[in-house]
């Protein structure tokens, strides 16, 4: 059980390292700019793969315990792995700029009362 929790804390950790790095990439962008940056873009998509490959292996009870849609963190990293060729951009940055703080501020919720 304690291995299961470290993995978690380590899964939760790696999410809010993924998180900073997209904030980070795309701090003084708007979506034009955004978009128009390929390197940029492909930068940010692998950091939402690390997020959602990370959220499958932090534990269940854990998850349950928070109020978010977690499925939806699972389907997008899918979606980027399997459907990038139907992914749209301007979708990418509404994430970013209306649901990633959201994400960011139950990550770190969930660190501060689980693991200290």
């Amino acid at each position: 059980m304690k291995d299961k929790r470290l993995k978690s804390k380590a899964r939760l950790i790696h999410i809010q390292q993924a998180i900073k790095s997209i904030q980070r990439f795309t701090k003084d962008l708007d979506k034009a700019s955004f978009e128009k940056q390929e390197l940029v873009h492909q930068a940010v998509l692998m950091q939402f793969i690390v997020i959602g490959e990370a959220i499958n292996h932090v534990d269940d009870e854990i998850l349950n315990r928070y109020a978010y849609p977690w499925y939806k963190v699972k389907s997008f990293r899918n979606f980027i792995a399997h459907e990038y060729f139907n992914l749209k951009l301007s979708a990418v940055w509404e994430i970013i700029s209306q649901e990633l703080e959201a994400l960011s501020q139950i990550i770190d919720k969930m660190i501060s009362i689980e693991f200290t």
